[in-house]
């Protein structure tokens, strides 16, 4: 199928390599280097080539960086990491809790005097840079420039991705490239920027509809783009990538060797993302360079009709394979199947449809105290049988034609205990509150996140990563700049789709997850007509039946019950017809009515 199993790097690798590094660092005269998890484009997961961290490491996380000095090397996850990290990576590397560490205060403390922190200007971002430097001020530490010292000791390091684009078609995408470009290009004028600088590879592929193979689970290619304020795109793209595809006739193709020279000859004010431009870039504009942000962002995030459909079409017939798995599972007995197991079979149903192109992530899949590992990924090494009284966590999603999907479901495997159904039902009570609320236009993720987590905090409990993300429409499954979270300040408006995935984890125990896709649209009028506001609410896209046997029914509101039994009506009625006829059997009984 789509998940391979295997271990890539692994941490008895690690002092080995950090060894070879600090060679390198003691031949240039520098006392650090920092190894981020990223690639010149900036984009949220990376290919092989630039997996540097990981490879270093040990650490296969979605997010981090090391810096690794000539005595200590200090490995910074966030909260979603802080179990993962301690089983991937040697004990040469110390891992740093981040952001309440911040880089800045452990390099204070960790580099020597006159200390000389070298860096990727490819790979870090003009922001990045910008408040380090001004964090690190007063310190007699520096930043110096240089070429990637992971690259000049992985001797067998994977070639840049050359996968084919395809042509996405505007019955998907809802709207030309052509007009896509001329909407953006009058924002550019009143913005008075003579060109926007494009390195995201999603807002490549929105812009331009195209989608491409560079990176698994995510259909983008990489490359750069430039576009100008008369609605012209060069696009810095390989070749080879390209074939014979039709661009249009405001896209002029370039070679990526190229593209360095082109942004130095824009005459005029050019808007960027400075959070996503990478400082290499930064250094080239100069005083050109305007912080305005990626032109694509918000539009990408403000689904059209014809994006919304499709979502709602593919989560359909997702459900209907989730469902067939789950039913699936439900027949076996505990102490038979393992987390591969699971896996494979999810992934078979899922691939039975032909719009399928792949899983939009690594399924993860974790019983018992796997299932505390937020972003847990099985392997062949960690793969655990499913035993009575466990839980399951299972989040997956696919990457379809029409629409990308993301759903979460915790599964008990033969009789729960008490303590995890308690956990359960106070988990599946914050996702029952987003999914009713109604906001006033204008609010932010940050004004909503904790009323999905008030249930937990009533009992002193609390999870370690943001309500929700923003999902693209056949793109990456976590798209910004939308988001459910303490840190988002970006207002939600119509049309953009997120996730609603409160949790709870018991290191060494359990953890518990309950996901759906929510897409904001204009609150209906209230029936009393009383509303002063304009205001929004969340339509679901995601059905899929949640486990009614970790439901303890005396702690939900009849607001609360009334809610589950609804979505669960329209579960059965959404997709008892597109399942086989025992998974409609099993779908019934798990869709009763508490």
């Amino acid at each position: 199928m789509f998940q391979t199993f295997d271990v890539t790097s692994r941490p008895e690798q690690g002092p080995d390599r950090l060894a070879a590094l600090r060679a390198e660092l003691a031949r240039e005269g520098y006392d650090g280097f920092l190894v981020p998890r990223a690639d010149a484009h900036q984009g949220e997961n990376v290919a092989p080539r630039d997996e540097r961290l990981s490879w270093l490491t040990g650490f296969t996380g979605s997010a981090g960086f090391c810096a690794a000095l000539r005595d200590s090397a200090g490995v910074f996850i966030d909260g979603r990491y802080r179990t993962q990290v301690k089983q991937q990576v040697a004990d040469v590397f110390t891992p740093v809790p981040w952001p309440e560490v911040s880089l800045a205060d452990w390099l204070r403390t960790e580099l020597p005097d006159g200390g000389r922190l070298a860096y990727d200007p490819w790979l870090h971002s003009a922001r990045e840079i910008r408040e380090l430097s001004a964090r690190l001020k007063g310190s007699g530490l520096s930043l110096i420039e240089t070429d990637n010292l992971v690259d000049r000791i992985w001797t067998d390091q994977p070639p840049p991705p050359q996968a084919p684009v395809t042509a996405h078609p505007v019955a998907f995408a809802g709207e030309t490239a052509a007009a896509k470009a001329a909407r953006l290009a009058e924002g550019l004028r009143k913005g008075g920027h003579c060109a926007a600088i494009l390195t995201l590879p999603d807002s490549l592929m929105w812009l331009l509809n195209l989608r491409g193979a560079d990176i698994a689970r995510t259909p983008v290619a990489h490359g750069f783009a430039i576009l100008h304020d008369d609605a012209r795109v060069d696009l810095f793209m390989a070749e080879a990538k390209l074939g014979d595809i039709d661009l249009g006739a405001n896209v002029t193709p370039h070679d990526p060797a190229r593209f360095t020279e082109a942004v130095s000859g824009l005459n005029g004010q050019v808007a960027v993302d400075d959070g996503s431009l990478p400082q290499a870039l930064a250094q080239v504009l100069g005083d050109r360079m305007d912080p305005a942000g990626d032109p694509c962002a918000l539009p990408k995030a403000r689904k059209n009709t014809a994006e919304i459909d499709g979502s709602a079409a593919a989560h359909e017939r997702d459900g209907a394979a989730v469902v067939e798995a789950l039913a699936w599972l439900d027949a076996q007995p505990p102490g038979t199947v393992t987390e591969i197991d699971v896996v494979t079979q999810l992934e078979a149903f899922r691939a039975a449809d032909p719009a399928l192109r792949d899983i939009s992530f690594e399924t993860i899949a974790g019983t018992g105290p796997n299932g505390a590992i937020i972003h847990y990924r099985v392997t062949r090494e960690t793969n655990a049988t499913l035993q009575d009284g466990h839980l399951l966590v299972l989040d997956s999603g696919g990457q379809y034609l029409d629409g990308t999907t993301d759903i979460t479901r915790t599964i008990a495997i033969g009789t729960p205990g008490r303590t995890e159904a308690e956990a359960f039902t106070r988990v599946l009570q914050g996702m029952i509150a987003i999914s009713r609320l109604r906001w006033p236009e204008g609010r932010a993720g940050r004004d909503l996140e904790a009323i999905g987590r008030m249930p937990l905090w009533l009992a002193g409990q609390d999870f370690n990563h943001g309500i929700g993300h923003g999902v693209g429409a056949f793109l990456s499954v976590h798209e910004g700049p939308q988001g459910l979270s303490r840190l988002n300040t970006v207002p939600l408006e119509p049309g953009m789709i997120l996730s609603n995935e409160p949790g709870y984890y018991r290191e060494g125990a359990f953890g518990i997850r309950i996901e759906n896709l929510l897409v904001v649209e204009t609150a209906r009028p209230l029936d009393s007509g009383d509303a002063d506001r304009n205001m929004l609410s969340w339509r679901t896209l995601t059905y899929a039946p949640i486990d009614r046997r970790l439901v303890v029914p005396g702690f939900l509101s009849e607001a609360e019950r009334d809610w589950l039994n609804s979505y669960h009506a329209d579960v059965f009625r959404k997709l008892a017809s597109r399942v086989s006829a025992a998974a409609a059997k099993w779908l019934e009984a798990a869709c009763a009515p508490l």
